[in-house]
């Protein structure tokens, strides 16, 4: 995405931005503009930040809008005077703007369902329109279309967080620094005398090998931008020009050196201290170092505080008596980050957590045996059905009549006779009652022979 760092960094008062650099060749006697390299954007770290930079992507693309961001300062954006300017923009943009919008409104009522799923609260009717007024970069009132006061908004909002932002990174860095320290002191606790000791003398060892580094020239000083001028840039130290040295690092051309610019100009510096290759360099301490020397150029420099620095401010700043004269930079191993009552504060917060994760972890394993029992009952009932439906199965068998087998010969064989022809009862009867009116009287009845065998 190729935002226009110039207007971009304006309206975001600058942490962050793509930018556009032409690589410059210090050895060649005619410098000659080479193909535009683009540069990996960086990251806000606001959580709209793919909005906000869709919706200023689109912005640029309308001609009229693009041409009062470049004439528009600081005031006008902060003012809300360049949102009035939205509805000048053309149809289709206003279209696409619209989408937009859309697209993160429900973006935001996705996270608010997470939200309130991993809390397990329960909403039948749940009102999307108040929950999103916790959201400042858009209108909650207007969800399907991209006004006027969604960019004043926008706008505002990231100026606010933004200017947030250094102070959550330096927060931040405390807790990583009490956090290595905290893990030291458990690890050396494990350890029986002989070998703490033994570690205790290697750990410090490291600490002294890291404080043993070339002087670090102030950041914004003379010898400072000496240094990047001779080695970086190759040019002749004798020839040093404030002015000069400005335009060659301005590497978009927008006309001020923003807060990336200038944290490229303390490399050099950072380097004599830090090496990714030595266990006794840590690269967090590294981005801290590089955090801290821009804003102290900031501070000195910048004198609007719209965190930018034009070539005014940066002449004047090489006037003063510190641009010549600085007070000898005090690298991040020679201050204390964090007193020892902010650690204990912040172990006794690690306790707490680790207590409560160990709650939770009984909670889980209760849970985890409930099922098991659970589980166990429902295999055993699953048993009882199961035979319960063989010995019904069995017993419907049992309840057939079973085959009546033919007479079996000497030797086993089934033997088969040929079955009479059927009679009627009555024909049958007659023969008989026949017979034995026609038999003496005194000659017993004999039973009739070979009738047939039903089966």
């Amino acid at each position: 995405m190729n935002l226009n760092p110039g207007w971009l960094l304006l309206l975001l008062l600058s942490v962050s931005a793509g930018v556009w650099s032409v690589p410059i060749d210090r050895n060649a006697a005619n410098q000659e503009a080479k193909e535009e390299v683009p540069e990996e954007s960086v990251d806000t770290g606001l959580y709209y930040d793919r909005y906000l930079r869709e919706v200023i992507e689109v912005l640029e693309t309308d001609p009229h809008f693009r041409e009062k961001l470049q004439t528009a300062n600081t005031e006008d954006i902060k003012n809300g005077r360049l949102s009035k300017e939205l509805d000048l923009v053309s149809h289709n943009v206003r279209t696409r703007l619209d989408e937009l919008k859309r697209q993160e409104v429900s973006r935001l009522r996705m996270l608010l369902k997470a939200k309130l799923d991993s809390t397990n609260t329960q909403s039948l009717q749940m009102d999307h329109a108040s929950l999103l007024k916790q959201f400042e970069h858009l209108d909650p009132h207007n969800q399907n279309t991209f006004e006027a006061k969604d960019l004043e908004l926008l706008i505002s909002t990231a100026t606010k967080d933004l200017e947030n932002y250094d102070a959550e990174r330096h927060e931040e860095f405390k807790r990583y620094e009490m956090l290595k320290e905290h893990e030291r002191r458990e690890y050396l606790k494990g350890l029986d005398q002989e070998k703490r000791e033994k570690e205790e003398k290697r750990m410090q060892e490291l600490k002294d090998k890291h404080r043993q580094h070339p002087k670090v020239n102030a950041p914004g000083s003379v010898a400072q931008l000496r240094e990047v001028w001779e080695e970086t840039d190759g040019l002749d130290p004798q020839e040093f020009n404030p002015k000069t040295f400005f335009k060659l690092h301005d590497t978009n051309e927008d006309g001020v050196l923003d807060e990336q610019e200038l944290e490229a100009l303390f490399t050099k510096e950072l380097e004599k201290v830090y090496d990714p290759k030595n266990e006794e360099d840590d690269m967090m301490e590294m981005e801290e170092e590089r955090l801290r020397m821009r804003e102290h150029v900031m501070k000195n420099v910048d004198t609007n505080k719209d965190r930018l620095v034009s070539l005014e401010e940066f002449l004047k700043s090489t006037e003063k008596r510190e641009f010549n004269n600085p007070r000898e930079w005090e690298t991040l191993d020679t201050m204390p980050v964090y007193s020892e009552e902010e650690l204990q504060r912040f172990e006794a917060e690690l306790r707490d957590k680790e207590e409560e994760l160990k709650r939770k972890a009984e909670t889980l394993r209760q849970e985890q045996e409930l099922l098991k029992e659970r589980g166990k009952a429902l295999e055993a009932q699953r048993r009882e059905y199961q035979q319960a439906v063989l010995e019904m199965s069995q017993r419907q068998k049992d309840q057939q009549a079973p085959d009546v087998q033919p007479p079996a010969g000497p030797n086993g064989e089934l033997q088969f006779q040929p079955e009479a022809p059927k009679v009627d009862d009555k024909e049958a009867k007659a023969p008989a009652e026949h017979a034995a009116a026609e038999a003496p009287s005194n000659m017993p009845a004999e039973p009739p022979q070979n009738l047939p065998i039903h089966t």
